[in-house]
């Protein structure tokens, strides 16, 4: 069994976008209630620590990191765009989501634990060096990936996406540089837009868009056909996941048709492909996934496979 850590924090479920968002604190409340079972009593916890802003501007324009922080309010809520909301406790849920994924890195990189799953809100792949976008302020997952080359020396890092929508904030943070891997199944047509098969960066970039509706065999044929392949050409020091649980059959937000049983599956795989190239070295955060029931589900087998890398 490996050593899996799980970082959170109470004031990732203070962030509020609104009474009718779907990026809504129960979410988190849903997860953790899902992981407090005796099936789960091996995850170690951990406090997510609050990052420093400075961090954010290593891999975020420093007037778009300036302008969020200026902006956030003391009451109400106030709009980055028509999805993206903030409210008065949503500077410190960025900064203690983008804390738990660094965190995590420097745990999984130094050998203190063999993978981690950082539970935390608001979410970050769609946010985009100089643009927060489609809910998210900061992109966690490019910021861990930032930390693991920084403070941990590492070469090469890849990120795995398989939330439904395509990752376009880390997709343009990474296109341009060969040391970094993106990989990511998604529906489309579907919000962002960005995604298409065509989009390869500099070669780094591993976009297999599945139609609405595709279900589990299309997707499980384009992890095993591109993107699993060209993962382990890669050969990455560290692998981060991009975990959206939003191409679930039950979601409101899509319709992929996805079941708890594939995302214990890609796992799985994944902590195989780890296991060969990097240790084992998996770190993992949440994206989307909007049916809380669904949600949770998802989230226990992805966790229950991470355990059993």
């Amino acid at each position: 069994m490996a050593t899996t850590l799980l970082y959170s924090h109470p004031i990732c479920q203070e962030h509020e976008a609104g009474p009718q968002h779907p990026e809504q604190p129960a979410r988190l409340k849903a997860i953790l209630e899902a992981l407090e079972v005796p099936e789960f009593a091996g995850l170690q916890r951990r406090t997510a620590p609050i990052s420093d802003i400075a961090a954010l501007k290593e891999v975020h324009q420093a007037d778009l990191v300036d302008i969020i922080f200026d902006n956030m309010p003391d009451a109400g809520y106030a709009a980055i765009d028509g999805d993206t909301i903030i409210s008065p406790a949503s500077g410190e849920a960025a900064l203690r989501a983008a804390g738990a994924v660094r965190a995590a890195v420097d745990a999984v990189v130094t050998g203190a634990a063999d993978n981690a799953f950082c539970a935390v809100r608001p979410p970050g792949h769609h946010a985009e060096p100089g643009r927060s976008m489609g809910f998210c302020l900061f992109n966690n997952v490019v910021l861990g990936a930032e930390r693991a080359r920084r403070e941990h020396g590492l070469g090469r890092v890849a990120v795995v996406d398989f939330d439904v929508h395509h990752g376009n904030g880390t997709q343009a943070a990474f296109e341009r540089d060969g040391d970094m891997l993106f990989a990511s199944t998604h529906q489309s047509p579907l919000y962002p837009g960005t995604g298409a098969a065509d989009e390869r960066g500099v070669g780094n970039i591993f976009n297999a868009p599945l139609r609405p509706e595709s279900g589990s065999d299309a997707f499980r044929d384009a992890m095993r056909s591109k993107l699993f392949p060209a993962l382990r050409v890669f050969a990455p020091e560290l692998i981060l996941i991009s975990a959206g649980f939003d191409a679930h059959s039950d979601d409101p937000l899509a319709n992929l048709h996805l079941f708890e049983a594939d995302y214990a599956w890609v796992t799985t795989e994944l902590g195989r492909i780890a296991a060969e190239k990097c240790s084992g070295r998996i770190v993992s955060t949440l994206e989307g996934g909007y049916d809380l029931q669904a949600l949770a589900a998802s989230v226990a087998a992805h966790v229950g496979a991470l355990m059993s890398a």
